[in-house]
């Protein structure tokens, strides 16, 4: 299935349905192909998911607590205040 953004944009719903449907849509922009939407369950969703991005900060021993982790970096703009 082929789809705008415009299709994106007001049939949204539509859209997801033929996703779960199965289908691999093909995202226009101006009549040229600028991505595909594919379900989870395909080879291709797969593919993404153990790409060299994902996963990149997971044997940083300071990111094991995230949210002190965040404090810590927000630390010198609380003592601002």
């Amino acid at each position: 299935m082929k789809a705008t953004t415009l299709d994106l944009r007001y049939r949204t719903k539509d859209v997801l349905k033929a996703v779960e449907r199965g289908e691999t849509i093909t995202v226009l922009y101006r009549g040229q192909a600028k991505a595909q939407i594919v379900p989870l369950s395909s080879s291709k969703a797969t593919e993404l998911r153990v790409g060299e991005a994902f996963g990149l900060w997971k044997d940083r021993k300071d990111m094991g607590d995230v949210t002190a982790y965040v404090m810590k970096l927000r630390k010198s703009r609380f003592r601002d205040l």
